[in-house]
């Protein structure tokens, strides 16, 4: 039995131009051609495609991509070009380099209740809630996601990876199953556990408690996301020292940390395990209130400073004025050489403190 197959048509009413462009300029195969005494329809095919001419079709000059390792030996260097029946032929990189755009950071509050300064929850891909933690995205740089599966089971995924240059999961509510590559079978998040998904690890989730919800921290802000339908997971391999792009998969697990003095005035840290995995690339943290008195005031000089309310409450004041209480699920985002005070904790205070240095 012949294999279904599918072309797509492109109005080609300068045929003869436009067959001897798509062969001899860009390469494509030819499969078919008729009639023979006035060749009016061709089948071509190349870069995975397969291509229709059709000399007597209507509609509007297409448009066509193609994604090549070495950009430069098509169309003698040149990106773009316009084909004799006037679609547009566009030459990209295959494996372009990542794109950071410039970092524009400023001061963002975030509450859990909506209202003026955002919040509110809307529906992404699978019927997942998202909601924006950072809704103007440090210029591009950077996304925080609070995520919400309000009912649970088995979780309509596939094998993926993402062009990312950082990008971690803290499981904040609930539970849920995943597999990532090279790291052994599927295991199971719970509330405090927390992934580092270095660039381009093979992973998938596969299912989720009801209510689960998850902060997902990632840069740049659009990357891009590739399905992987060759490599089954679990690879049947655990080799947690492998290296991807520079770092290493890292789960934490809370129930085994330990606590240690922080770096903040009145706090005590757990420490995620991220900055030694990503060659001091990121800092990731839980600070819980160690004294019954919180009041400091600091400052940090790096790239990334984000805060999660996880538990508790407490005032924020920056830069000399009032930007009110906060409460778990609460956040808020710093730029660098902002002197920012926290006061009158409460609950006891249980921060999520992520930073790139």
């Amino acid at each position: 039995m012949t294999t279904p197959t599918a072309e797509v048509i492109l109005p080609s009413r300068d045929f003869d131009a436009t067959l001897a462009f798509f062969r001899e300029t860009l390469g494509f195969r030819l499969d078919a051609i008729h009639p023979a005494d006035d060749p009016a329809i061709a089948s071509l095919s190349g870069y995975g495609l397969r291509l229709r001419l059709d000399r007597d079709a209507e509609g509007p000059p297409p448009a066509l991509r193609i994604v090549s390792a070495d950009p430069a030996a098509l169309l003698d260097g040149a990106r773009e070009v316009t084909a004799p029946n006037g679609a547009a032929v566009t030459v990209v990189e295959a494996d372009p380099p990542l794109d950071l755009p410039p970092l524009d950071q400023r001061l963002t509050v975030c509450r859990m209740n909506g209202g003026d300064d955002g919040g509110g929850w809307g529906v992404g891909r699978a019927g997942m809630l998202y909601r924006d933690l950072i809704p103007e995205r440090e210029g591009g740089r950077f996304i925080a996601s609070h995520i919400r599966i309000p009912d649970g089971g088995p979780v309509p995924d596939n094998v993926h990876f993402h062009k990312i240059r950082f990008q971690m999961i803290y499981n904040y509510k609930g539970w849920v199953r995943l597999v990532y590559e090279d790291q052994g079978e599927p295991f199971v998040m719970g509330p405090g556990d927390c992934v580092l998904q270095p660039p381009e690890i093979r992973h998938r989730v596969l299912e989720c408690s009801d209510g689960l919800e998850v902060i997902e921290i990632g840069c740049p802000a659009e990357h891009m996301t590739l399905l992987d339908h060759d490599l089954p997971l679990p690879t049947g391999r655990h080799l947690p020292e492998r290296d991807f792009g520079g770092q290493r998969f890292v789960l934490h697990r809370a129930g085994e940390a330990g606590w240690a003095p922080a770096d903040l005035a009145g706090f005590e840290a757990r420490d995620l395990g991220i900055a030694a995995a990503t060659g001091g690339l990121a800092e990731v943290a839980v600070l819980r209130q160690a004294s019954e008195d919180i009041d400091v005031t600091t400052r940090h000089a790096g790239e990334f400073l984000f805060h999660f309310v996880l538990d508790g409450g407490m005032s924020l004041a920056v830069d000399g004025g009032e930007a009110g209480d906060l409460a778990a699920g609460d956040c808020f985002t710093l730029p660098k050489d902002m002197p920012f005070r926290i006061g009158a904790a409460s609950g006891p205070l249980e921060l999520l403190r992520v930073r790139l240095s």
